[in-house]
């Protein structure tokens, strides 16, 4: 199926990119989320007298996106989880806890922006980890795993 993307979708294209995607993915995703549109005639019509105001829209959240990576760059945030003597969690950090304690350090992130490409942390320890806050802003922090105090 052929959309137009409303915005840029990572691996797809940028802003105003007809491409050809599977059926499902269109309908099911792009389209419903508002990041596509289906490539009518009449659709593109109404994309380029609009564009301006998608333009300013993107770059209105990429702003806002460098701002966040800005204020979270670097930093170091600590998880509290409980541990066995050896260091191992009873259970795991998930991107959930992450983003929640970002949160409470006044960043505002959705827990779909943590990345932790080798699952959830079961150990105490430091991790370095990836916030994709935006395709074009990615924050690398530092994540301090402790023993919760009982």
């Amino acid at each position: 199926m052929q959309i137009i993307l409303l915005e840029k979708v990572g691996g797809l294209g940028n802003l105003g990119d007809v491409v050809n995607v599977k059926n499902g993915y269109a309908r099911n995703y792009l389209i419903p989320s508002g990041h596509a549109q289906r490539a009518t005639a009449a659709n593109l019509a109404q994309f380029e007298e609009k564009r301006a105001e998608y333009e300013a829209h993107q770059a209105a959240v990429l702003a806002d996106a460098e701002a966040r990576k800005e204020k979270l760059d670097g930093q170091t945030i600590t998880v509290a989880q409980k541990a066995g003597v050896d260091g191992r969690l009873f259970g795991s950090v998930t991107t959930n806890d992450i983003a929640e304690a970002i949160q409470a350090a006044g960043v505002e992130v959705a827990k779909a922006n943590v990345r932790l490409p080798n699952g959830p942390l079961k150990a105490v320890g430091e991790y370095e980890i990836e916030v994709a806050l935006h395709s074009d802003a990615v924050a690398s922090i530092t994540v301090a795993v402790v023993p919760a105090a009982e």
